[in-house]
């Protein structure tokens, strides 16, 4: 039904950066990128279902599948750590859309993925892009200030007992007519509640359902 590339591109300091294609059977119009955080990759269920909603929408897929669990990346500045993501995740997007550009894109970040994203808003091809803001790094200026002067149209969703909740922040972002934002109260990092599994998992289909009507 659907086709599977997996390859990677030179990134950062020449690094290999691993992706994988998922493209329909007939060519696409849209694509959805995503990219995930440093400890939640495109195995976890926020990713797992996105890929099946967007699949049936008839969207191709591009998982960018960087691991920065290394030693390497953990003792990285912040300033090349964000060279690092800028890097990696524009090679994968050189290489993919130099073979088949798309009209329409989606852009999914969680995490540290959000980086990235802040990182690629600014490509002349995604300026009519969706994106979707999954627990931003909204402590950082980088994040915050891309989420800010965008033009594009957003949906940010984020916990209340998440760490990288800022409550002043998080008003500013309601603020912006081109972002819709979802607060879930009682849900940490990782969009799940600490000790009610059950309940999260009402959470995800919240999460889901979110991105699939953005």
């Amino acid at each position: 039904m659907y086709t599977f590339t997996k390859g990677s591109v030179a990134g950062y300091k020449n690094q290999p950066v691993p992706f994988q294609l998922i493209k329909q059977n007939k060519q696409a119009s849209s694509l959805v990128v995503m990219l995930p955080g440093r400890g939640y990759t495109v195995q976890g269920p926020l990713f797992h279902y996105s890929t099946g909603v967007f699949l049936n929408k008839g969207f191709d897929v591009l998982h960018v599948n960087y691991d920065y669990n290394t030693v390497q990346s953990e003792s990285l500045t912040l300033e090349e750590e964000i060279r690092q993501i800028t890097e990696d995740v524009n090679s994968v997007l050189d290489h993919i859309l130099k073979y088949q550009p798309y009209q329409t894109y989606t852009l999914i970040g969680k995490s540290l993925g959000t980086i990235a994203l802040s990182s690629i808003v600014e490509r002349i091809s995604l300026k009519n892009a969706k994106i979707v803001w999954l627990t931003p790094l909204l402590q950082l200026d980088y994040v915050m200030d891309k989420m800010l002067s965008s033009s594009q149209n957003g949906l940010c969703i984020i916990g209340d007992e998440d760490p990288c909740f800022i409550s002043e922040k998080f008003e500013k972002l309601k603020e912006k007519e081109n972002i819709q934002t979802l607060l879930l109260p009682g849900t940490e990092h990782s969009l799940n509640y600490a000790d009610r599994p059950v309940d999260s998992i009402d959470v995800l289909k919240k999460v889901i359902t979110e991105i699939s009507n953005f």
